[in-house]
């Protein structure tokens, strides 16, 4: 199987047969222009870029675990290092809609280089798309076509910081849509919720937690079948608390009962919860509580 890496916006225009970009480190693609030839179908396609991606019809192309096969439009975002893979030939006219590519060198030394990490997006699966209204698709057209005139302008002392700014705003825009995706669908988020809650008490239940220790964040997000940061990401919007801070308040809240109830010592109580190491646990119920365990213990 062929493998490709791409690591300029000038190698990813060869790839998909499109003219020379008009700047080095970002470019907006006309999906309607790419063209796939039948040798690289299966192809493994590795680009060291940012991608955001608005399509009206299916493309052809797994990435990850899943593919891309949208009948309306929908935002899909992706970081460097994802591999895409073509599953059919592709000849220019097939997909309609765009993809905008950025080099992590734009956003080096710059703002929005340091909040990247905030944009979570870039790290969902296809299938946590972001569904978009008529109105929010023309801001984010509106915002697109600002980047894209700036990079048809000629090159100055301010080019990088607006087309930068206007990237951010861009980034910004969309986790205020992603907001708004989770509230419309707060009947299947409680579901998960829900869901997470059952999870937590069944994990320690079956005493999981003695064999595995204590339980990830990724393991609750495979068992509802969203990515961890997309699933870390509705917790969050819906209840105030990070997915870790659910798990550590049921910790703490049993770790309370068998010192109130119990005569085990601090140590055998943290082994019996999980942790590896007894000063973990120390520290982690003080944090919550304000009290070590054994001033809990003396208090209660």
């Amino acid at each position: 199987m062929t493998t490709y890496n791409i690591k300029s916006i000038s190698d990813l225009h060869y790839m998909f047969g499109i003219p020379k970009p008009k700047h080095p480190l970002i470019s907006l693609l006309d999906a309607s222009e790419i063209f796939i030839s039948e040798e690289n179908v299966g192809a493994k396609v590795i680009c060291d870029f940012y991608m955001i991606s608005l399509k009206d019809k299916s493309c052809g192309v797994e990435y990850g675990r899943h593919s891309f096969d949208f009948k309306e439009g929908l935002m899909v975002f992706s970081s460097p290092g994802q591999v895409y893979t073509p599953t059919k030939p592709v000849q220019k006219g097939d997909i309609q809609g765009w993809m905008l590519y950025f080099h992590k060198d734009l956003i080096r030394n710059t703002h929005l280089g340091e909040i990247m990490s905030e944009f979570s997006f870039f790290n969902y699966d296809i299938v946590e798309a972001l569904h978009l209204s008529e109105s929010e698709e023309n801001i984010i057209q509106t915002a697109v076509n600002n980047i894209v005139s700036e990079c048809s302008q000629p090159d100055d002392n301010h080019s990088q910081r607006v087309i930068v700014s206007n990237l951010e705003l861009l980034l910004t825009y969309c986790s205020r849509f992603y907001e708004r995706q989770f509230k419309t669908r707060s009947v299947q988020c409680k579901g998960v919720i829900s869901q997470f809650e059952k999870e937590i008490k069944k994990y320690f239940e079956a005493e999981r937690h003695l064999e595995s220790g204590l339980p990830s964040v990724e393991h609750f997000a495979t068992i509802a079948h969203l990515s961890q940061h997309y699933f870390s990401d509705l917790i969050k919007k819906e209840t105030g608390r990070k997915p870790k801070e659910h798990i550590n308040h049921f910790i703490i809240e049993e770790a309370k009962n068998m010192l109130v109830g119990t005569e085990q010592s601090v140590s055998e109580i943290a082994y019996d919860l999980g942790f590896k190491y007894p000063h973990y646990f120390t520290r982690l119920f003080k944090s919550k509580t304000g009290q070590t365990p054994i001033e809990y213990r003396n208090i209660s």
